[in-house]
């Protein structure tokens, strides 16, 4: 179900990173009395000083909008994880996503909050494009899912960021700017170049991102549910739209970035079903390990 600011109620926690978008959705949420907010900042602790100072933009933010906040740096919640991702940009994402659940199973939250716009919708479905994502990925973030344990809502997928910034400059509240953003080492600055010029793109992806949805939406519910361990004749007898969609589920499930999961990785877990001839043995994005014993595949913990 698709959200947006209004429909939020409860008690929620706001990823606030300090930059435009989660500052605008921190300010379009806190007058709302149907809402209890806490704000988490997680400093990366990549950029030295202007890292530090984008977390003590956030304190002060905080306390001016009478919000609690929780802080931490990436080196206090790294170390207690495993299995991260070798990609550095998936890698963060993590550390993130589990520093949020932490404050979430604590404090009884609903989920977490975050600042993703249509903007970030239009570059994540070109990236995964070039990629070579299946057409479930194409979907890219959705407004309400859940990650692991985590609940995770996106209520500004609907707004561009230039509405964003427009509405932080009528009230007169200022953001951190992330030097990085601009550096052409990153390829998804690079892509949000391109799509700043060529702006008939972007509506475009964003368009093919709903096309796509709507069939993983269908997918979703006709796919079957396999168990952590299911006879090859589950992924074997469907269509293979189908059986993409049940592999993409069971290989997230067991623990595999969504993000890493390309038509070739779930063509990969299929053929394990289909052809005999293939490895029984191997290894998925998120160091999923895989097994074919008989007629049987499961995931090895």
């Amino acid at each position: 179900m698709a959200q947006s600011v209004d429909s939020i109620t409860g008690a929620w926690l706001v990823g606030v990173s300090g930059g435009a978008d989660s500052v605008a959705l921190l300010l379009m949420l806190r007058d709302r009395p149907s809402l209890s907010l806490r704000v988490a900042h997680l400093n990366h602790e990549l950029r030295g000083a202007e890292s530090e100072a984008d977390a003590d933009f956030v304190a002060r933010l905080c306390e001016m909008v009478d919000v609690p906040l929780y802080l931490a740096r990436r080196s206090e919640i790294e170390p207690a994880l495993s299995n991260l991702p070798a990609n550095p940009s998936a890698k963060y994402r993590a550390v993130r996503l589990a520093f949020f659940e932490k404050i979430v199973t604590v404090h009884k939250l609903s989920g977490v909050v975050l600042a993703h716009h249509a903007d970030d919708q239009a570059e994540t479905v070109f990236l995964r494009l070039v990629r070579g994502s299946s057409a479930s990925g194409l979907a890219a973030m959705s407004p309400d899912t859940t990650i692991g344990k985590l609940r995770v809502v996106r209520p500004l997928l609907a707004h561009r960021r230039s509405q964003l910034r427009a509405f932080l400059e009528s009230k007169g509240q200022i953001w951190r700017e992330d030097a990085s953003n601009e550096s052409d080492a990153y390829l998804r600055n690079r892509v949000r170049r391109i799509l700043g010029e060529r702006p008939e793109l972007r509506e475009a992806l964003l368009s093919l991102s709903i096309a796509c949805r709507e069939l993983r939406t269908w997918a979703s519910s006709a796919a079957p549910l396999l168990d952590k361990q299911f006879p090859v004749d589950a992924l074997r007898s469907q269509p293979i739209v189908l059986a993409r969609e049940a592999a993409r589920r069971w290989l997230v499930e067991a623990g595999a970035p969504p993000d890493e999961l390309t038509t070739q990785v779930l063509s990969r877990l299929i053929e394990m079903a289909t052809d005999a001839a293939t490895p029984a043995h191997q290894t998925f994005p998120g160091n999923v390990a895989v097994r074919r014993s008989g007629r049987t595949i499961r995931h090895e913990v």
